[in-house]
């Protein structure tokens, strides 16, 4: 449990030379530093905002190293500790923040941690990183507070900027800093890997640190971000997650078949349904046929309904995404799973992707047509290329490499798509393809995303729903959508 201030010691006992440098330097400058952060408040209000969109507010929150608790009470949690080794910092904090809890201690001292009541839904470490003594150590006995869904964000300066900031500090544009460690990306990749970490995703912002008559934030928020240029961004932010293993869990599992002029392929969808799950419930959504598409839905309930769970819904707008969103609704399963009614993604494969989820490799699944060969017809040569195009925006949106984000298959827990649902106001209702609000929705959750290849087979019922012309367009708009709502913020 954590300390309330009056039961805390006046100060703390550091078990090295170079922490109680450290506090020293930071309490004799307590003051100054303050003043520099007012002076530099556009890097510090900067830092703040992309903090704030990467964890929601209203969750359980832990910051290592929360001096006087200002980023912490910025996000807004609903239960909020930081950690500090400055007694007098911490009695700021307190005073500034009465509704947070901050505890007096070595983040690196097993015994302040195992103090801590967790577990929490993010931890935090904002710059202090720099000064561990014991990196892989210390993440490792953050782990213990975390659960499979904790996101651990890791916040640092990139030392491309080394040269830029001793000139500061030379010509009094910011405070004197003590020595810190020397760690680049890559090192981070492996001492996260090392203490059972893995890393979902990274972003670089802030390109220029000053306001500078409104041209700073400009171009830290539409040209910082660009590939390429991202690289010579000051700032460097690390969204990774506890490794864990499941391989005994059993989930139930909702497959939901939209269907639209699909009649010929309805009764072939039951047929060919592998079972797997702790239990399966299949769920029709039918978007207002012209071939006798629901009724032909209903008839095969009907006929399997002493085999098979199985559930017929209408839409009531239109687009696949509003049949995802009614189906969705419905659903009851552990894990949901959309299955496209023309089959050229076989069903057969649906376990596969669902023991991705189930085993807890991942925790947002899409499946990709674009590694094996594919039956002759299966896609068009001009929906191939602008498919490689796409994937390849894509990707750079939301860190991490995706080939086919058009894939009907797609594979989540329920109780992540129930989030991304909550908060599905800051993005809207942008969506009629119903992919890119799972996929975007997931990237902003700092879900783990896999893809899993399968193989597409040509269409042997009815005809695509996708103009290839129109629906580009779409795609593109989609493309600065999100560069606007994941990047550019």
């Amino acid at each position: 449990m954590y300390l309330k201030q009056s039961d805390q010691p006046a100060s703390l006992q550091l078990s090295s030379q170079r922490k109680r440098d450290l506090l020293d330097h930071f309490e004799a400058n307590r003051d100054e530093l303050d003043r520099w952060r007012e002076f530099n408040v556009a890097y510090h209000e900067d830092d703040r905002k992309f903090m704030q969109f990467l964890i929601p507010p209203g969750k359980r929150v832990l910051e290592l190293g929360c001096g006087r608790g200002d980023l912490l009470a910025s996000l807004q949690p609903s239960y909020g500790v930081g950690i500090d080794f400055g007694a007098e910092t911490i009695a700021k904090a307190n005073a500034r923040h009465p509704n947070l809890y901050f505890c007096l201690g070595d983040v690196e001292d097993p015994a302040t941690l195992t103090g801590i009541e967790g577990p929490f839904d993010y931890v935090v470490i904002a710059d202090t990183i720099g000064l561990f003594e014991d990196i892989d150590g210390t993440l490792r006995l953050v782990n213990h507070l975390c659960a499979p869904s904790t996101r651990i964000i890791i916040a640092y300066y990139s030392h491309l900027w080394e040269p830029v900031l001793k000139l500061a500090e030379l010509l009094h544009l910011r405070s004197k800093q003590p020595k810190i460690n020397y760690i680049a990306t890559a090192d981070f990749l492996n001492l996260m890997d090392l203490a059972d970490f893995e890393v979902i995703s990274q972003e670089q912002r802030q390109l220029l640190p000053r306001r500078w008559l409104g041209l700073g934030p400009f171009i830290n928020r539409f040209i910082a971000p660009l590939p390429g240029i991202r690289h010579l961004c000051l700032r460097t932010y690390i969204v990774g997650r506890p490794v864990r293993n499941f391989p005994d869990r059993k989930f139930s599992a909702s497959i939901l078949i939209p269907c639209r002029n699909e009649k010929g392929n309805i009764e072939n969808a039951i047929l060919r349904m592998p079972r797997f799950g702790s239990a399966q419930e299949i769920l029709f959504v039918e978007g207002n046929s012209s071939d006798g598409t629901f009724e032909e839905c209903e008839r095969v309930r009907d006929a399997y309904r002493d085999s098979w769970d199985i559930k017929v819904l209408k839409q009531d707008g239109k687009g696949k995404g509003d049949a995802v969103r009614k189906g969705f609704a419905a659903a009851t399963g552990d894990v949901l799973m959309i299955l496209d009614a023309d089959l050229t993604m076989p069903p057969e494969a649906l376990p596969k992707y669902h023991a991705v989820i189930e085993t807890g490799k991942a925790e947002f699944v899409n499946g990709t047509r674009l590694i094996y060969p594919m039956e002759n017809e299966a896609m068009r040569p001009l929906n191939l290329i602008a498919n490689r195009c796409f994937a390849y925006l894509f990707s750079y949106l939301v860190n991490t490499r995706l080939t086919d984000t058009l894939c009907g298959t797609k594979v989540l827990l329920r109780k992540d798509y129930e989030m991304l649902a909550r908060e599905r106001g800051y993005f809207g209702n942008f969506d009629p393809f119903g992919d890119f609000d799972l996929i975007f929705g997931a990237a902003k959750q700092n879900l783990k995303i896999i893809e899993t290849p399968i193989h597409y087979k040509a269409r042997t019922f009815g005809e695509t729903q996708i103009s290839r012309f129109r629906d580009g367009w779409l795609l593109l708009k989609m493309v600065w959508f999100a560069y606007r709502k994941l990047k550019a913020i």
